[in-house]
């Protein structure tokens, strides 16, 4: 019996280095894509984390992802089981998608099928439960991949910073006139500083939806409703919080250094401020959430130890694709 659970290790593992080999050659070793169709779909994804697609946090997603593996570790490793074939339908469907991206030379499909062929490996080799516990960390592939033409939202975001940073300002008796993309004093106190595309809030918006999205998986005691819009608080919070930031330099200019806000604060108010604020604010709602409210008595319910709740597997499945949908249509 020992050594037949032995063997069936070994063949298991075998067939993960096996799996993990094909998917490194046809996703890093096979070219087609970028300048001169030159580039595997990897070297065009790590590419794509730049200024100009506002994905200069990509690089993080890997991290991330490694995280939340670990954070699930355990209830991974308890729910192994034996695997089901039907887990080789979401292989061939991820198969298909990528013969078509490389038929049609389009990278976002052939990332787009790398998670399918990743949860029907997972399904096939040790059943449906770790499928779907391991749901959301594999198909949190999808939201490392740019969106196409996110800069046409630029314009909209540039506009909204614009007026909140006017209506903030106004507030501490800073008038404000805008023509365009520029902002100007009445008084001519400071010169006229430009809201460039950089400072529009979509990168910062990237960046929150990356973060929103990990922390409402990770959250417990919250239905899926307040998951939901605790992923979609990124939206909001990056527009608030970008508005907040340009005012914040715009008041420094007025009444302290126009030098130091046009440059050593515009450089490094989005890690001393946007993100701190971001963060707090997504904090607090998570406490509102779970009703850990500081003027609200908490009551201790004991559970008897032969009993746990455990999410359904609708739950984790719904957890798993859901989040990772909205976070990447979200914008």
């Amino acid at each position: 019996m020992i050594e037949n659970s032995s063997s069936s290790s070994r063949t298991t593992l075998y067939t993960v280095l096996a799996c993990a080999g094909v998917l490194l050659f046809f996703y890093l070793g096979i070219s087609g894509y970028g300048p001169g169709r030159l580039q595997s779909l990897f070297e065009v994804l790590y590419d794509s984390w730049n200024e100009e697609t506002r994905y200069e946090h990509g690089p993080f997603y890997p991290i991330i992802i490694i995280g939340l593996f670990i954070y699930r570790w355990k209830d991974i490793r308890n729910s192994v089981g034996r695997g089901e074939t039907r887990g080789l339908a979401l292989v061939a469907l991820g198969i298909l998608f990528y013969l078509l991206a490389h038929r049609v030379i389009q990278w976002r499909v052939g990332m787009g099928a790398l998670p399918f062929m990743l949860h029907g490996a997972v399904w096939y080799l040790w059943g449906r439960k770790t499928a779907l516990i391991t749901a959301f960390p594999i198909y949190y592939i999808w939201l490392s991949v740019p969106l196409p033409d996110v800069q046409q939202a630029t314009v909209p975001m540039q506009n909204l910073s614009i007026k909140i940073s006017q209506s903030i300002c106004g507030l501490f008796g800073v008038d404000t006139i805008a023509e365009g993309s520029k902002i100007s004093p009445v008084d001519k106190s400071w010169k006229e500083f430009e809201i460039a595309e950089s400072c529009s809030g979509i990168r910062s918006l990237m960046a929150l939806l990356m973060i929103s999205s990990a922390w409402a998986y990770a959250t417990s005691g919250i239905s899926l409703a307040k998951r939901a819009l605790l992923l979609l608080s990124a939206l909001p919070l990056a527009i608030i919080g970008n508005g907040l930031r340009v005012s914040s330099i715009f008041l420094i200019a007025h009444y302290g250094s126009e030098e130091f806000a046009r440059k050593t604060w515009h450089d490094n108010s989005g890690l001393l401020l946007f993100y701190p604020i971001s963060l707090i604010s997504m904090m607090a709602l998570q406490s509102l959430f779970q009703g850990n409210l500081p003027w609200k008595k908490k009551v201790v319910r004991r559970q008897s130890s032969d009993f746990k709740t455990q999410p359904s597997e609708v739950s984790e499945l719904w957890n798993g694709i859901s989040f990772s949908l909205a976070s990447y249509f979200v914008d």
